[in-house]
């Protein structure tokens, strides 16, 4: 494409090719701060909304700016520009992400600042190169179709590579401070190129070398620098962190005390996490003895998946999980194999890797018990895993005496969010026994068993050894005292996502 379409002259031609790097750069620290908003407050939908929406604003801000530049320095300010652009886009996401980890407090207000700052920068940038370009005798209509060309391509090119292959293998730090990098290299070479109107040059060069320089610095650093980020956030060692296109994974170590966070929310601590896991599995299987067939949504860390295998009447297990790395870190890692006693490997387990809610349309297979161990409903994109039409689809895969159970957030810190899953699951044709329990590191924490009968009795003795369950602590896991008392609620529609915001009020009251 670049050989057929017109360019104009040499200079021309490097003009216009940079609005194709900065059109990248300007929609990659959007996406950036975007993703690591939603990694770290959830409610991805907001954050996108409310980000684009500052940064749409603060780009009309630097547009107008952009008059003030007198003529003559329009080409030198496209330099400077690039050169800030560059060192606060660059670092926009450490330097977040240590503000998080650090001094969470301010997170907001310095998130919608780096936007803004950023916006108006990027506002600027293609008109100083049109009034560039207008001023070297282009045509005015070729002008405004070759640069709106190449930004709009730009910012194809980055919309397809951010998802696909920058977040997930860079991570976001790392994609941020490589943008950063362009915008530099874009100031070096049209310094080096304009060398006889860039007014200044030699001092621009200097500093655009510089500002490569720690922008090349900070990358091959910034693991180091993520990991100080998540001790200060975590408070332990991190053994383990990656960012997948799914979720940012971080598992840290503190003396026998491992734990596992998905985008910064606790999803177990080693130390107690047998108390969620045996009240997840044991009240449905202890009451089947004669179930052959289970399957489990979610559930990545395989410790569902082994308190599952204990019983010898168990023929076969399919757990769907999302995230092949999750997976795949909980059956290769040592530590967290012996965790889960190597049950993602076991011969009686089957391990897909796919959307929970895709699976199940386009199977036919049907469980003798369901267990649903998903991420609470943070956002928008697992609200619908909670929602009336998936809980239907869970319905067509349960046998008729079958039993399912969902993990439901906490029922005393999360009330609405709870009876909402509750009161979900009845208007798609369950019935219902909720049930919670006291986990350490959570709290008091919340599960609802769901079946198509109305029969269900909790176990009234363990044929398994058990280190939290017997008969006493099973019944009254089945009693709610007044303060976790049933709400009225509204399910959770796909169309409205009521728990999403149900979760997001709870827990706002929980930490305000």
């Amino acid at each position: 494409m670049l050989q057929t379409y017109n360019l104009g002259p040499p200079l021309n031609r490097i003009l216009i090719l940079s609005v194709f790097v900065v059109a990248s750069c300007g929609l990659a620290y959007e996406l950036i701060a975007g993703a690591l908003t939603s990694y770290l407050l959830g409610d991805s939908v907001l954050q996108f909304s409310t980000i684009i929406g500052c940064y749409l604003f603060a780009m009309g801000v630097g547009s107008h700016f952009s008059k003030y530049v007198k003529e003559e320095r329009a080409l030198t300010a496209f330099v400077e520009i690039e050169l800030l652009v560059g060192l606060i886009g660059g670092l926009s996401a450490t330097l977040l992400f240590l503000v998080f980890a650090w001094a969470a407090t301010p997170f907001r207000s310095v998130m919608y600042a780096l936007v803004f700052v950023i916006g108006v920068l990027v506002g600027m940038e293609i008109p100083l190169v049109m009034r560039v370009l207008n001023t070297r005798q282009a045509e005015f209509k070729e002008l405004v179709s070759r640069v709106l060309t190449f930004d709009y391509l730009g910012a194809l090119a980055v919309s397809l590579l951010f998802p696909l292959v920058l977040a997930p293998h860079l991570g976001l730090a790392r994609t941020g401070l490589l943008f950063g990098a362009l915008n530099a290299a874009v100031a070096l070479w049209t310094c080096w190129s304009f060398r006889h109107e860039v007014i200044g040059m030699a001092g621009k060069l200097t500093r655009a070398a510089v500002v490569l320089l720690v922008l090349v610095v900070a990358f091959a650093f910034s693991d180091r620098m993520t990991t100080l980020a998540e001790k200060g956030l975590f408070g332990d060692d991190t053994i383990h962190a990656e960012t997948t296109p799914y979720q940012r994974i971080v598992v840290t170590k503190w003396h026998d005390d491992m734990r596992l966070y998905l985008n910064g929310n606790l999803q177990f601590s080693s130390r107690d996490e047998h108390r969620y896991h045996e009240a997840l599995v044991h009240p449905v299987l202890a009451a089947m003895p004669w179930a052959k067939r289970v399957l489990v949504l979610g559930g990545g860390d395989g410790l569902a998946l082994r308190e599952i295998l204990r019983y010898p009447n168990i023929e076969h297990v399919t757990l769907v999980d999302l995230d092949p790395a999750m997976t795949k870190l909980f059956s290769s890692a040592a530590p967290l194999v012996a965790l889960n006693q190597g049950s993602l490997k076991n011969p009686r387990a089957t391990v897909i890797n796919a959307d929970a809610a895709q699976w199940l349309e386009s199977n036919s297979e049907v469980f003798d018990a369901i267990i649903i161990d998903f991420p609470d409903p943070t956002n928008f994109a697992l609200g619908k895993l909670y929602s009336v039409p998936m809980y239907r689809l869970v319905a067509r895969h349960l046998s008729e005496n079958g039993l399912a159970v969902v993990q439901s957030t906490s029922p005393y810190f999360a009330p609405n969010s709870y009876w909402c899953v509750d009161v979900t699951l009845h208007e798609a044709g369950f019935h219902t026994w909720p049930y919670h329990a006291y986990v350490p590191s959570f709290g008091e924490w919340g599960f609802i068993l769901a079946a198509k009968h109305d029969h269900y009795r909790p176990p009234e003795q363990y044929a398994l050894k058990m280190q939290f369950l017997d008969a006493t602590s099973t019944q009254l896991m089945f009693l709610f005292p007044p303060d976790m008392q049933r709400r009225q609620v509204e399910p959770n529609r796909l169309n409205t996502q009521s728990l999403v915001h149900y979760f997001e009020a709870d827990w706002h009251n929980v930490i305000r």
